[in-house]
């Protein structure tokens, strides 16, 4: 009986990739199923033999460690460098976006708060 592996929601493509070339160079036989059309379904990868599942878990464990530590080694080497994006360099790289949201963001607070700032008159 088919059994899922990995969840592919918010995984991004080169991970994703990753673990099916993995799979794929294991010999370990898997299907993917997607979001949906409306996103809402739960994408992943499902192994087809239950009877591997240790042996697949273990190389999927094993390949996020690597991959976590690699992520980190990027982040700081960017961060010592001064080329890690902050929310300022986000904000000033698209300032009318960030207007727009906190305008959004505003109204929403304001839409939500009203009726109970007049609750007792």
């Amino acid at each position: 009986m088919p059994v899922q592996i990995f969840k592919l929601r918010h995984v991004p493509d080169d991970e994703a990739d990753d673990v099916r070339a993995l799979l794929t160079e294991h010999a370990l036989e898997f299907y993917e199923t997607p979001a949906g059309n409306w996103g809402i379904s739960a994408p992943g990868i499902w192994l087809k033999d239950e009877s591997r599942f240790a042996e697949a878990r273990a190389l999927i464990d094993e390949y996020q460690v690597v991959r976590q530590q690699r992520v980190r080694q990027e982040y700081e080497q960017l961060r010592q460098q001064g080329r890690q994006r902050s929310v300022v360099d986000l904000i000033r790289s698209n300032p009318l976006r960030f207007i727009l949201y906190l305008a959004g963001i505003v109204v929403l607070v304001y839409i939500s708060t009203k009726p109970f700032l007049h609750f007792g008159r």
